[in-house]
């Protein structure tokens, strides 16, 4: 019998619910939009580019920023596209960082052709072989609680969580399209500081 799949609104929902401080890094497409729907927020930085980009930037944020949680909230698709930035995070170590890929087995943003997911291709596995200090695959909402928990605390990272997620077609939630600007109330939300120009 086979395992019905997580809705991602409701999973992105959960995951940023009474959110404090949390940092979170969006990935391309839908992981952005899914962020948006949940609730524009001065502390997340979607991406409008840079496909499989997401891990490297919130590795980045994390390394800068070791006294708060970092999250990243990205697809299979660009996740394979970036597969070689799990190495560099496990090598890293980052204790305060976890990577959340909403896994449908699709790309899409091209037209939904299967991604290496929908053939075997296991990325929690991959994130273990490179030394991540948990990885699993999340399919239940249950699993998904425990994964917020660890999340939140934002110790003992590196955390990597395959969700498997439907690819239903949901409502387009466009984030903040001005690149400077996303970057500007990032800073000044993470700081306290006043807007850079």
């Amino acid at each position: 019998m086979a395992t019905k799949l997580l809705e991602r609104r409701s999973v992105t929902s959960e995951l940023l619910r009474d959110r404090g401080d949390l940092m979170v890094v969006a990935g391309l497409g839908a992981p952005a939009w899914d962020c948006t729907a949940a609730g524009d927020h001065p502390l997340t930085f979607p991406l409008w580019g840079a496909m499989g980009g997401a891990c490297m930037i919130g590795l980045g944020i994390a390394l800068a920023q070791l006294a708060k949680s970092v999250l990243i909230i990205t697809g299979d698709g660009e996740m394979l596209m970036g597969l070689g930035s799990l190495g560099t995070v496990a090598v890293q170590r980052p204790a305060n960082l976890s990577i959340v890929v909403l896994d449908n087995e699709h790309y899409g943003e091209t037209g939904m052709q299967k991604t290496h997911t929908a053939h075997g291709v296991d990325i929690a596995k991959v994130a273990l072989a490179c030394g991540f200090k948990s990885a699993s695959v999340v399919t239940t909402m249950a699993e998904l609680a425990v994964a917020r928990k660890a999340i939140y605390e934002g110790k003992s990272g590196p955390h990597l969580y395959v969700v498997k997620v439907g690819n239903e077609k949901v409502s387009i939630a466009l984030p903040p399209r001005d690149g400077p600007h996303l970057k500007n109330r990032f800073r000044q939300a993470l700081l306290g500081e006043k807007a850079f120009v």
